[in-house]
C-alpha cells in the first residue's frame, strides 16, 4: 500500500533523511522507531505529501504520492496526533466530524453528527459526550475522541503519531487494545510512530527502526528481540550504552 524508495531529505545543513526504502503492505500495521530528531515525523509528511522528498520515489497504492488529485488523495487517510489537537472551541461531535462538515467528504449536518456519534460509541465512549467540549475530558477521554476522529471517514490508512504520550499504563493499554482492533476490523494500513516498546508489541504486524536517517531494521514484530542489530536492541531496551550516541 505505501512503497518508499531511496527517498532523501535534507533542511539546510541537515540530512535528514538518506536513503530511505520501506514498504508497509496492505491492511497491516507498521511501526516506526527510532530516537527523538531521527526524521519519524518527517517520513510521515512525505508520504503525505507535506514535505517533499529531494529525491527517491514515493507511492501510495501505486501511484506517486504527488500525482493526481490532492483532495481526493488526503481523503484516504486519517490522523492520530501526538497531542490529540482537539479544537477547543468545538464540542466533541464537530471534531469527530470535522472533515464530515466540510470539503470533499461534506454530508449533511444531522448525519454528521449521527456518523460522530457512532464513532465516539466505537471507542468506548456514550453519546452524552458529544456536546461537551474537550476541556471538559480527561486526558484519555480525549485521546478517545482524537481516535474516533481518525476513523470517522473510515479512511482506507491510519498515522498514529505517538499515540499513548501523556497516558498512564492502564489507559495507554487500552488506547493500543482499541488501535489493533480498529485497524483490524476497517481492514486499513496503518504507520505508527512511537517510542513506547508496550505500544509497538501490542499493535505491530512489522516493525522498522529508523536511525541516521536510514531504515536499520525492518522485521515482523515477533523478530524484534533477537534481530541481531546492535541499533535495534540498545533502543528496545533502554540501555545508556551501545551504538547509539547519548548526550552526557
Amino acid at each position: 500500500m505505501i512503497a518508499l524508495h531511496d527517498v532523501h531529505k535534507t533542511f539546510g545543513t541537515n540530512a535528514v533523511l538518506r536513503g530511505v526504502t520501506l514498504d508497509v503492505p496492505r491492511a497491516t500495521s507498521c511501526v516506526i522507531i527510532g530516537g527523538s530528531g531521527t526524521g519519524k515525523s518527517v517520513l510521515l509528511k512525505c508520504v503525505l505529501g507535506l514535505v517533499t522528498p529531494d529525491a527517491g520515489t514515493i507511492t501510495v497504492d501505486g501511484i506517486p504520492v504527488q500525482d493526481g488529485d490532492r483532495d481526493a488523495f488526503l481523503a484516504r487517510f486519517g490522523m492520530l496526533f501526538q497531542g490529540g489537537a482537539l479544537f477547543d472551541s468545538l464540542p466533541v461531535w464537530q471534531n469527530v466530524a470535522f472533515r464530515l462538515l466540510r470539503g470533499a467528504l461534506k454530508r449533511p449536518v444531522p448525519e454528521a453528527r449521527e456518523i460522530a456519534i457512532a464513532k465516539l460509541r466505537r471507542v468506548g465512549l456514550s453519546p452524552d459526550v458529544a456536546d461537551k467540549f474537550p476541556a471538559e475530558l480527561s486526558g484519555g477521554m480525549q485521546k478517545r475522541v482524537s481516535l474516533a476522529r481518525a476513523i470517522a471517514a473510515d479512511p482506507q490508512i491510519i498515522f498514529f503519531d505517538e499515540p499513548t504520550t501523556g497516558l498512564d499504563p492502564i489507559m495507554s493499554g487500552v488506547i493500543n487494545e482499541l488501535i489493533r482492533e480498529i485497524v483490524s476490523e476497517m481492514g486499513a494500513t496503518a504507520m505508527t510512530i512511537t517510542h513506547d516498546m508496550t505500544s509497538v508489541r501490542a499493535i505491530a504486524d512489522s516493525v522498522a527502526m529508523l536511525h541516521g536517517g536510514l531504515i536499520r531494521w525492518t522485521g515482523p514484530v515477533g523478530d524484534l528481540d533477537h534481530s541481531g542489530d546492535p541499533f535495534v536492541d540498545q533502543f528496545i531496551h533502554g540501555r545508556a550504552t551501545g551504538p547509539i550516541e547519548t548526550l552526557r
